[in-house]
């Protein structure tokens, strides 16, 4: 039964990550959505309805899509890094899925904070994660991290694929090991094992889950704007082929952000892809 749930509670996870971040203009103020026959969240739409609070004035020297590409996936990059991981000037961090939309962010904001940062994605992502501002690139296809017998103050993993006791072991004495994505059962294992784990010496295990402020956003909107941080656009589809971006995402080659666009151009709507 209790598998059974997480699997139900992961799935709607993954539904509500498809429709969490967009761009537009504001059309109408303090609408009656009673009117309304169907009415649903997400931004896999023409129109959405939002709260003011939950919105920031798009920068002015950045494109649409630059715009729409960074919300949560910066929101997760930030939050599990500096309140979750407290990182700090100085510290090794390791990055898993350092090439996918939460992982791009991560590397780059893990780098303004003075970290090195040690990227693992795979052969053909090598180049991404350098360009923005890895110090070393891992190839998991060819290396394994952990068996390197090199150790981190952080990990962050935005796409785990090895085992909580793997990270574990990584870990530098009174190192912390974040986990925000992954395999299903990875996720499984995080949620359940980590609490406990962290009873055990000076390592901590997380799981996290980000949580939009609007202080957050305006210090993300402030870097995006100031180009401390990019967001990395991988493909762009048109709302119409919504379903084939959903398949390209499902494959897990996306560098960075892939971008539904309305053919009006006036709107841009965005789901990450996974690294």
């Amino acid at each position: 039964m209790l598998l059974e749930y997480l699997k139900e509670f992961l799935g709607a996870l993954s539904i509500h990550e498809l429709l969490t971040e967009f761009l537009g203009t504001v059309e109408t103020i303090n609408i009656d959505l009673a009117k309304f026959n169907k009415w649903c969240n997400g931004a896999f739409a023409e129109y959405v309805s939002v709260s003011e609070d939950a919105l920031a004035v798009k920068p002015a020297n950045i494109t649409l899509e630059q715009a729409a590409g960074f919300p949560i996936s910066a929101f997760a990059a930030l939050q599990a890094l500096r309140d979750t991981g407290r990182i700090r000037t100085g510290h090794r961090v390791l990055i898993i899925g350092a090439s996918g939309g939460v992982g791009t962010f991560a590397v780059q904001i893990a780098k303004s904070f003075g970290a090195e940062v040690t990227a693992v994605c795979s052969t053909t992502k090598m180049d991404t994660a350098g360009s923005i501002g890895a110090d070393h690139v891992i190839d998991y296809t060819q290396e394994d991290f952990t068996q390197s017998g090199q150790r981190y103050e952080l990990i962050f993993a935005a796409n785990a694929h090895h085992s909580i006791f793997d990270y574990r072991r990584a870990l530098s004495q009174d190192g912390i090991y974040v986990m925000a994505g992954g395999g299903g059962p990875q996720i499984i294992q995080t949620m359940l094992l980590a609490p406990l784990l962290s009873l055990i010496g000076s390592r901590k295990m997380r799981f996290f889950i980000a949580k939009a402020n609007k202080t957050d956003f305006v210090l993300l909107k402030d870097l995006l704007e100031a180009r401390k941080i990019v967001s990395v656009i991988d493909r762009r589809y048109p709302l119409s082929d919504v379903a084939e971006a959903l398949r390209y995402l499902e494959e897990g080659h996306a560098r960075g952000k892939v971008v539904i666009t309305l053919e009006n151009d006036n709107q841009t709507n965005v789901r990450y892809g996974n690294g």
